[in-house]
């Protein structure tokens, strides 16, 4: 090659250690393409390791993110429905001293009223053995104040009560944020199961802890909140 022609090259002007110094300098450049190259590929091996541990990882912690914003969504979710439930049975014991005003005699149905508001007192949203126990607490306090209002029906005075009719737009009121609330709840619910169980987000939340999330059926009768009309 190179090397045999220089020596060729080399004998024929009798150059002897110019011939040595370009023997030199090509084994020089040789051994320097020869460790360039090398560098360069324990560089490829080392961007091939780190892209193999280190994008696992950023996935698995944008994974992790998502699903504890979409549990918190949840959480938050919860704690608004829970409020509207709260402030429906905040207003029961005005309502009740109200219609016992002037309908003492109804005492069975007051009765069912106070008893399912202090039912739904006992139960908060939790587990979805909880959620269950909750749903159908609220579910039966639904149904006693709809037949409490049944019942209103026979005493036009207490119909045109003031503070009767202030009760009737608060809690006619609360009972259609209630039912926004529930839609939320769910929307909430599905967007954050959807995701954990997709595969393999589904093996980041088992390996964090996070579970499905309940969503409000209500019980047969109480699909729809109770229509409040005096």
């Amino acid at each position: 090659g190179a090397k045999s022609l220089l020596v060729t090259a080399g004998r024929g002007v009798g150059g002897g250690a110019e011939l040595d110094s370009a023997c030199t300098s090509i084994d020089s450049d040789r051994k320097h393409a020869h460790s360039k190259h090398m560098k360069n590929g324990l560089l490829v091996a080392i961007g091939v390791v780190l892209a193999l541990v280190v994008l696992p990882i950023f996935w698995g912690v944008g994974v992790n993110n998502t699903l504890v914003q979409l549990d918190e969504s949840v959480n938050e979710k919860k704690a608004q429905l829970e409020n509207v439930y709260q402030r429906r049975a905040d207003l029961i014991p005005n309502l009740v001293n109200t219609v016992k005003g002037y309908a003492k005699h109804e005492a069975r149905v007051l009765e069912e009223v106070t008893k399912a508001r202090a039912q739904v007192g006992q139960v908060k949203l939790g587990s979805e053995g909880d959620f269950k126990k909750f749903e159908h607490a609220q579910a039966q306090l639904s149904g006693a104040l709809s037949r409490l209002m049944l019942v209103v029906e026979k005493y036009p005075e207490l119909k045109a009560n003031q503070n009767f009719l202030e009760l009737q737009s608060q809690i006619e009121g609360t009972e259609n944020r209630i039912t926004v609330e529930r839609q939320r709840f769910n929307q909430a619910s599905q967007e954050m199961n959807t995701y954990l169980r997709k595969f393999p987000q589904s093996f980041i939340a088992s390996m964090r802890g996070f579970a499905q999330k309940p969503y409000f059926e209500a019980d047969v009768g109480a699909k729809t909140a109770p229509k409040v009309e005096f």
